[in-house]
């Protein structure tokens, strides 16, 4: 242990901590741009610079290592004002003119640069802001690029090569001209971008967004005309209150439900519903491949951004997905099918709407084997952004119900929202597919939990033990494909190419006050507390799932099922 005083506040922490590490255990803050939880340090911004005892040059804290006997102060006069000068030089690259001011910002209510201005303590700019006439990136469906906000802090660039193991970022030029920019500069939309997101997560200023589709819906809200419905994936429940002041892992659902409905959507649906719907397809297909011992092992197909990955990285692994199409995609089609024709509603009227904590999905609802299934995505936070735009605070709705026909689901397909739920709602239908008989403990929890590859062997008769795996994050996703091509042995493998799965997509709220961990966990923990409070926990046992099976798909697995529930891959390769 590391004894050492800092603000004259002794600390002990563990050899190998650092300076900024235990500041934040005695509760001191010092300020950071270019540090993140389980990224590398970088120690671009220098903001976090402090005083050493006996050290000329001030120190970066998150890059120097406590020492025994250490006196460090935080906040000096000379500390002060370096960081307010090297603010001022920061902000001054960081373009705030008419078009691209702070009220228009996707971060103006987290903006990480008025967290820091504030803690700095800034009360005078004496640079005037540069602005770099730089043309916005729009070639890609789901992320917008505004390389004139960018202040190089290279979160991107790590978080893409180091949580996502694919690295489609890299600096360009020198000095003041240094951007941030994809390869060759092409555009994200034309590289091997995935659509995840998480650079957006990672971005501390917004120079890099998701590409809204807030307008078009507003738009189709007040044409009379349209009828507009809406889906709502299960990772948003536990993320929607937190712009309105909620901790993270907050169930919110009927109160979502309720608020959608006062923004005058005119059907409130549940994807929940084709998440067990996949469940009854996917694992029919998983149990047929078993049995056949055909294109094993099986390779989940619900994250937009692990197809992407799969497609750009492992294309002669795509006959070993799943051609199940995600809940998302499986609602729309049905929407477009099945409701329509039983409400009597003109395919030309009907929008389908989603809200998801994905940006992927909007990338996957424009794939042209998707037949235009669903018309608009909404991330999380744009949902949110809406529902404060119309006056309302969710936390304050009484909740409400969602619509009957394909708003009634089971806590398996609550569980799609966290890493591990997909396989394990798997397995609780696949075992009574299998046997006809019920799992007595259905909590499978081997696939549980935030490590990023989970592996387990569910018994299922005396003649086959399946073989689990479960990846999250694409880096960890690399990982489970080098073990399978390693000749691993696994029946069926789930992937999420978001850490934490859903609860962690690129569309999520982004938390100022919580670790990525602490935020991910609370999440998790809310979506398996709706789970265990179902009567309902096993996706064979929906009602709605099985009249639909009843009156308009035959059984799973079915031509008709096929042709509405199933797809295909497309290889792309390499820029």
């Amino acid at each position: 242990m590391i004894k050492l005083t800092i603000d004259n506040t002794p600390v002990e922490v563990e050899k190998g901590t650092t300076l900024l590490e235990a500041a934040r255990q005695v509760h001191i803050n010092i300020p950071t741009l270019c540090y993140e939880e389980n990224l590398s340090i970088y120690g671009g911004c220098r903001l976090c610079v402090v005083e050493v005892n006996e050290r000329r040059q001030l120190m970066p804290a998150c890059a120097t290592e406590a020492e025994d006997g250490m006196e460090v102060k935080t906040h000096s006069p000379r500390v002060r004002e370096v960081r307010q000068t090297l603010f001022e030089l920061i902000i001054a690259s960081h373009d705030i003119s008419c078009e691209l001011n702070c009220l228009t910002c996707t971060r103006q209510a987290s903006c990480e640069l008025r967290n820091v201005a504030e803690d700095i303590g800034i009360n005078r700019m004496r640079l005037n802001p540069i602005y770099r006439g730089l043309d916005k990136d729009l070639s890609s469906y789901s992320v917008v690029r505004e390389p004139n906000k960018c202040i190089t802090c290279d979160r991107c660039i790590r978080k893409c090569e180091e949580v996502q193991g694919i690295g489609i970022f890299a600096n360009s030029d020198r000095g003041p001209e240094t951007t941030v920019t994809t390869f060759q500069d092409k555009g994200m939309g034309n590289v091997e971008c995935t659509n995840c997101g998480q650079c957006i997560i990672s971005c501390p200023t917004g120079a890099l967004h998701e590409v809204y589709h807030m307008d078009s819906v507003w738009d189709a809200l007040y044409n009379e005309e349209k009828h507009v419905i809406v889906q709502t994936a299960p990772a948003v429940r536990v993320a929607i209150a937190e712009p309105f002041g909620a901790e993270p892992g907050t169930v919110a659902t009927g109160q979502l439900v309720a608020a959608l409905r006062r923004l005058g959507f005119d059907g409130i649906f549940d994807t929940n519903f084709t998440a067990d719907l996949t469940i009854m397809e996917e694992g029919t297909e998983v149990v047929e491949r078993v049995s056949n011992n055909e294109h094993l092992p099986v390779l989940t197909s619900c994250s937009p951004g692990w197809i992407k990955f799969i497609e750009h990285f492992y294309p002669e692994h795509l006959k070993n997905l799943s051609t199940a199409k995600s809940p998302q995609q499986m609602f729309g089609a049905l929407a477009k099918t099945y409701y329509a024709e039983t409400m009597g509603v003109d395919l030309e009227d009907l929008v389908v709407v989603s809200i998801m904590p994905c940006t992927a999905k909007k990338f996957e609802s424009k794939r042209p084997e998707m037949a235009d299934d669903v018309d608009y995505v909404l991330t999380t936070r744009e949902a949110a952004m809406m529902i404060k735009a119309a006056g309302i605070n969710i936390c304050d709705l009484e909740p409400e119900e969602y619509d009957n026909l394909m708003g009634v689901s089971t806590g398996a397909a609550d569980i799609f929202g966290t890493s591990g739920g997909v396989m394990e709602a798997a397995l609780r239908s696949a075992y009574y597919l299998i046997t006809g008989e019920e799992l007595e403990e259905i909590d499978i929890k081997p696939v549980r939990g935030l490590e990023g590859l989970k592996k387990a062997e569910v018994p299922i008769n005396e003649d086959l033990t399946l073989k689990v795996g479960v990846a999250h994050g694409l880096s960890n996703a690399k990982k489970m494909m080098e073990m399978i091509a390693d000749g691993e042995e696994f029946h069926f493998v789930e992937f999420m190419a978001c850490p934490g799965g859903c609860i962690g997509g690129g569309g999520q709220p982004i938390s100022a006050e919580l670790t990525s961990t602490e935020t991910l966990q609370r999440r998790m923990d809310g979506i398996y507390s709706i789970d265990s409070s179902k009567k309902l926990r096993q996706s064979h046992e929906n009602p709605m799932v099985q009249k639909l099976y009843e009156e308009y798909l035959g059984k799973p697995g079915s031509h008709k099922a096929h042709k509405l529930l199933h797809t295909e891959y497309t290889p792309r390769g390499l820029s």
